[in-house]
């Protein structure tokens, strides 16, 4: 084995001579190769990675014959600009270009899908409130305001306003998202006392009587998804049994 101390040289070329199989002779600086070009055929082991080449570039940290030590210690890369995982879903790690054994931090914003364990946990709530938390609209700086959402037994929706009248115009689209039978009217008369009642209802309106000028509020259930399975038995959140909303077995 060819030994030498240091190695000054334009380009380095790791790999057979016959046939030679080297995948950088397109990157060239003009006419010429780049300075401190590497090409190297076979699997590469940089630092004290495992005995077993889990990749084409396998890199672990310093093997302990080195005093140097990075200043993030226990890094074993570092990259300072610009980085694409082009995944081609033949390998052991299926379709997943990226596999990282342990936790993320990431300083910017994330624009991505989510899929697998993720995307389960997004299309389930747990037990926790679910809040939105925002700077106080009227302190300002340096104090927040926390609100929760309401919670109930359903996948309900509402609409709400004010009349001077004895009808309720429902929005358009209620006929296709909401069951006309689960629309339930609250009525709080304004500036006196009124007595107000429900006449009828469809998908289109609701008809009232005895109505001076009064704040409503309506519910309703959505139609387009099955109805809440609210008592199951199981031992966690992934034992709901219809968990896209959409078994025949559950629905109305």
């Amino acid at each position: 084995m060819a030994q030498m101390r240091d190695l000054y040289t334009g380009k380095v070329y790791i790999g057979p001579e016959d046939p030679k199989v080297d995948q950088s002779i397109e990157t060239l600086d003009g006419d010429k190769e780049f300075e401190g070009t590497l090409a190297s055929v076979g699997p590469v082991f940089l630092g004290e990675h495992s005995d077993i080449a889990f990749g084409h570039v396998n890199i672990g940290t310093d093997i302990g014959l080195q005093k140097f030590v990075p200043q993030m210690k226990g890094r074993a890369l570092d990259v300072e600009g610009d980085v694409s995982i082009v995944g081609n879903g033949s390998g052991a790690q299926g379709v997943n270009a990226l596999v990282i054994d342990g936790d993320v931090f990431v300083t910017g914003a994330v624009d991505c899908l989510s899929k697998g364990r993720l995307e389960a946990r997004h299309a389930v709530a747990d037990s926790l409130p679910k809040p939105f938390d925002m700077e106080h609209p009227s302190k300002g700086e340096g104090h927040r305001l926390r609100y929760a959402c309401i919670e109930g037994p359903e996948v309900g929706v509402y609409f709400r306003g004010r009349t001077q009248d004895n009808e309720i115009v429902l929005p358009d689209y209620w006929k296709d998202l909401v069951v006309i039978d689960s629309i339930t009217v609250q009525t709080q008369p304004v500036g006196s006392a009124q007595d107000i009642i429900v006449k009828e209802w469809d998908d289109s309106k609701i008809t009232l009587e005895g109505v001076t000028d009064c704040f409503y509020h309506v519910y309703g259930e959505r139609k387009d998804v099955n109805p809440l399975v609210v008592e199951y038995e199981g031992n966690t959140w992934e034992d709901y049994p219809d968990p896209k909303y959409n078994d025949p077995a559950y629905s109305r």
